[in-house]
This record gives structure tokens, C-alpha cells and sequence, in this order.
């Protein structure tokens, strides 16, 4: 391979922290970054769904992607943000937060410089991982974001809540029921 080829085959990812690990994603599936702000909860959404954010009168679902990927939920900080990223669900492009407790850089890696995951000692779930690069002298885990937020427990409460959600949040409020002293 040239090294015309092979600077072309480079990718930028994103890198940020979740419980003291360092994790990646493909920098195209990344929307924007803000700042971590008011989220408003829904009942009745999976413990890893922290709830929902109006994202410039789009409702957008908040994941905790710790909790997501079996970690503890991480106290917010001063560093804590929301991902924005689109992602494919169902044949559709979907626009979701994740949480991540700090932001890092944004980096270039080469197919060569990920590894497939391994099949054993990590504690994330193999098909949620494109591989492991190295960096330095440590790792970052490189996640599928289609793989992360299109399982049965994220599929079945995005889209329908999404909705509801979006109709709720635009309707006017019903008239308080009178009931009898």
C-alpha cells in the first residue's frame, strides 16, 4: 500500500472517558458535544436511559453509556457531557446522547492500528466493540455506536417514546379533574 493509500484509509475517532477507561468513536457519528445539562426523566425507560434533552425543539433521548456497558453510573463533574450522536435503528438514522464523563481529543487511526476485540477480558459486550488501538502505552476501546444503542432494550423504547414524548411535550397540559369534597 502507498502512502497515499494508506493516509487516505486513516479515520478519525473521538475519544472520552467513562469510569476512568478510555473509550473511542467514529468522529462522523458524532454530531456535536455539549455541555451536560438539564435532563428531564421518563418513567417506565431502561435504568440506562438517563431520560431526555430538547436539543433545539428535537427531543433527545440521554443513554448513560456506562451503565449501558455494565459500569457503575459515574458521579457528573465539571467535565461530564452529551455526545450527540446519529446512529442506524431499524432502517432509520437516529439522533441519541450519551454521557460520557470527559471529552479527550480527537485522534487518527489507521485499519492497521485496531486490533478485532479479543475474545475474552473486557467487559464489554464483543459486538458492541469495532476493536482495541493502541495508543501510548494504553488502550481505547473503539465502539460500534449502531451496535451500542440498536440492542432489543434501546430499540424498543427509542422510537415509541420518542413520539410520545415529542406529542407530550407539545400538547397543552389537560384541565385538572375536579373530584367531589
Amino acid at each position: 500500500m502507498h502512502n497515499d493509500d494508506k493516509a487516505a484509509s486513516r479515520r478519525q475517532y473521538l475519544t472520552f472517558l467513562l469510569s476512568n477507561e478510555e473509550y473511542a468513536v467514529d468522529v462522523l457519528s458524532v454530531k456535536e458535544i455539549i455541555e451536560y445539562g438539564d435532563v428531564t426523566k421518563v418513567p417506565g425507560t431502561p435504568f440506562h436511559v438517563r431520560g431526555v434533552i430538547n436539543l433545539r425543539g428535537s427531543v433527545v433521548p440521554v443513554v448513560d453509556l456506562a451503565v449501558k456497558l455494565g459500569r457503575e453510573e459515574s458521579p457528573l463533574s465539571r467535565r461530564s457531557c452529551i455526545v450527540i450522536v446519529e446512529t442506524g435503528l431499524l432502517g432509520e438514522r437516529v439522533v441519541t446522547g450519551v454521557v460520557a464523563d470527559a471529552v479527550n481529543q480527537v485522534i487518527e487511526f489507521s485499519p492497521d492500528d485496531i486490533e478485532p476485540p479479543p475474545a475474552f477480558g473486557t467487559g464489554v459486550r464483543l459486538h458492541y466493540l469495532d476493536g482495541i488501538a493502541k495508543t501510548g502505552g494504553a488502550f481505547v476501546l473503539v465502539l460500534n455506536m449502531d451496535s451500542v444503542l440498536s440492542d432489543e432494550a434501546h430499540t424498543a423504547t427509542a422510537r415509541p417514546r420518542q413520539a410520545e414524548l415529542a406529542r407530550t411535550l407539545t400538547e397543552p397540559a389537560p384541565a385538572p379533574v375536579e373530584t367531589p369534597a
